[in-house]
């Protein structure tokens, strides 16, 4: 009759099937008998296993209201009052900001961190145990030591988390802005309309927390409005996507086209417009003409081979794909999946993970058509004028090519490639008006197709501008 706690079994899933043949199987099993499994999410958990249990999670409560709230609802009053400090109690409630805003920065995904962090609440325990030894040992002739707060906070507690150096500044200007002796004035605030409130009980604090908004704007956290309208769009989005996937797949559609035929049309048109495959030794032989020992030809090979998989792995599914739906092979489950994207007008799993992200199957199809024209042309006719920045593989490569080959070219001054950065300057001509290459005076290389989130640009006076708000 006791309980059973298996912790973490995404570690062990092949454990887990002989976990569901030991309960299917057991003929008799006490009532009061409990088996609980921990896990994270992952695709090749049982699905039986998952379907005949109780599913809890633990999710972070979404805006800062509701993770006060919970941070709160958990503090105790012997917690509140464990320190005689004044420094205290508003320390723990700046903690507990500092602890709704890291979590709550998440759901921008990108805009919030680079890399999505798991904080939690094991994190916000070891600071306030931290901040709560510090004011123990506090000499009352220096006070608090902030430098050693602020490293704490920002480098151990929640940045021991942080890998990216730029979130790492980020975490740290929370601790530099929000920590400090100026936090205990009158005029300070997190954000206009939060601010630490005074109170002595944990109902005071729980009373504040209640009249806070419960859709917190952006800006709390330090970002733009618009980096809401992003995030309820991806929210949207990905809702909008989970519908569709779990759609019954039935082989019929009412009367009209079949999945298979649809698909299958869809793949015969998709193969007529397919370019054809690289011939490797006319590649070498162009390649040989242009020189190719020179970086940006060396890059141009190296971008040729990854579109020349792309390729054949497009025309391999399509061609075994129309095969499966006649019948004449087994249709596995990559194609499986590629009957079911396509027929939703999203990217097979299997050419996603070898090319680039992008919102429909038509926009991809047409990409990859565009790109492979890139490299084509430029192959053939020889080296552009200008290049579609966005359209390789590897844009980074490209640029350490480029300033390869600006070294080589200037050797004789003496210049050495690690002392060469790179210069951006925004021209005011259209993609039309380059009919040549950039001075040999100036050297470098024109590009396009960049973009801009989060910021326009003012064309005719050549700088950013904030962008209008979207609607």
């Amino acid at each position: 009759g006791g309980w059973l706690l298996l912790q973490n079994c995404h570690l062990g899933l092949e454990f887990l099937s002989e976990l569901m043949d030991t309960i299917t199987t057991t003929e008799s099993m006490r009532e009061d008998f409990r088996t609980w499994i921990t896990t994270e999410a992952h695709p090749e958990f049982p699905i039986n296993l998952l379907q005949s249990s109780i599913k809890f999670t633990n999710e972070p409560p979404q805006g800062v209201k509701a993770g006060l709230k919970r941070t709160y609802s958990a503090v105790t009053q012997d917690l509140l009052e464990v320190s005689k400090m004044p420094q205290w109690k508003p320390l723990l409630y700046a903690v507990a900001f500092l602890h709704s805003t890291v979590q709550e920065r998440r759901k921008f995904g990108p805009l919030g961190w680079n890399i999505p962090y798991e904080f939690n609440q094991a994190d916000f325990t070891a600071s306030v145990q931290f901040i709560q030894n510090h004011l123990n040992d506090v000499d009352f002739k220096h006070g608090v030591n902030w430098s050693c707060v602020r490293y704490i906070l920002g480098e151990v507690q929640y940045g021991g988390r942080v890998t990216d150096d730029f979130d790492k500044a980020l975490l740290n200007t929370y601790a530099r802005v929000w920590f400090g002796e100026h936090m205990f004035t009158e005029q300070f605030c997190f954000y206009k309309g939060y601010v630490i409130p005074k109170g002595k009980t944990v109902e005071d604090y729980l009373q504040y927390i209640e009249q806070l908004p419960v859709i917190d704007t952006p800006e709390v956290f330090g970002l733009h409005p618009n980096a809401d309208i992003t995030y309820q769009t991806n929210l949207a989005n990905e809702t909008l996507s989970t519908i569709v996937s779990i759609q019954p797949k039935d082989s019929s559609s009412g009367g009209g086209e079949t999945r298979e035929a649809v698909v299958q049309r869809l793949a015969d048109e998709m193969l007529e417009k397919l370019p054809p495959d690289y011939n490797p030794h006319e590649v070498k032989a162009q390649l040989q003409k242009m020189g190719a020992i020179q970086p940006i030809n060396i890059f141009l090979r190296q971008e040729i081979d990854r579109m020349q998989h792309v390729l054949s792995s497009v025309r391999t599914t399509l061609t075994d794909l129309k095969l499966a739906i006649d019948g004449t092979i087994i249709m596995s489950e990559e194609l499986q999946d590629a009957l079911d994207n396509m027929y939703d007008a999203r990217i097979p799993k299997l050419w996603f993970r070898i090319s680039w992200e992008s919102t429909t199957l038509g926009f991809w199809f047409t990409e990859l058509l565009e790109r492979n024209q890139q490299f084509s042309s430029w192959l053939q006719d020889g080296r552009p004028n200008q290049f579609w920045m966005t359209g390789f593989f590897n844009p980074q490569g490209f640029l350490t090519a480029m300033r390869q080959e600006t070294t080589r070219m200037n050797v004789a001054k003496g210049w050495a490639l690690d002392s060469v950065v790179l210069y951006n300057e925004v021209t005011k001509m259209m993609k039309e008006d380059v009919v040549g290459p950039p001075p040999a005076d100036i050297g470098g290389v024109y590009i396009y197709g960049l973009y801009l989130e989060g910021a326009g640009w003012d064309r005719r006076n050549s700088k950013l501008i904030e962008s209008p708000p979207k609607v």
